[in-house]
């Protein structure tokens, strides 16, 4: 969806309009579709319009915060998995292959976690391996 300010050159009314795209109101004038909500008349075109760019200090203050939040329940979901997994490094695809298919007792009283490609948690997945990404958060704040 694009917003366009129009302008009637017959009785001079600015008006805002919603097109499906810029091609849907190039369509629309062509067909002589497009006419003034005002006087009616055919005679409109397109006024300029500047983009609505500017962010207030509220809303990017209110964003800081989300991130801020999401950062730290990440942090708290990666001191979770650390305390309650075994890290098993970039061995993971072949110790989440061997825990599934050997069903390995010994591995199968703690989860494990490490790191893999997003091919290998395809793989991983089409071969009816259960997995799960999640970003992984350096303790060292930038």
């Amino acid at each position: 969806m694009i917003k366009y300010a129009l302008n009637c050159r017959d009785c001079n009314k600015e008006f805002e309009s919603w097109f499906g795209s810029s091609k849907e109101y190039d369509r629309l004038k062509k067909m002589k579709l497009l006419n003034c909500q005002n006087c009616s008349s055919l005679n409109v075109e397109k006024s300029l319009m500047a983009p609505n760019l500017s962010k207030t200090k509220k809303s990017s203050e209110k964003n800081e915060f989300k991130l801020k939040e999401v950062k730290q329940k990440l942090k708290e979901y990666k001191k979770f998995v650390k305390d309650n997994f075994d890290f098993v490094g970039d061995n993971f695809t072949y110790e989440a292959r061997s825990i599934h298919y050997n069903k390995d007792k010994k591995k199968l009283k703690k989860g494990i976690y490490g790191k893999a490609s997003i091919e290998d948690i395809r793989e991983l997945k089409d071969e009816g391996i259960e997995t799960e990404m999640m970003p992984w958060i350096e303790d060292k704040e930038n």
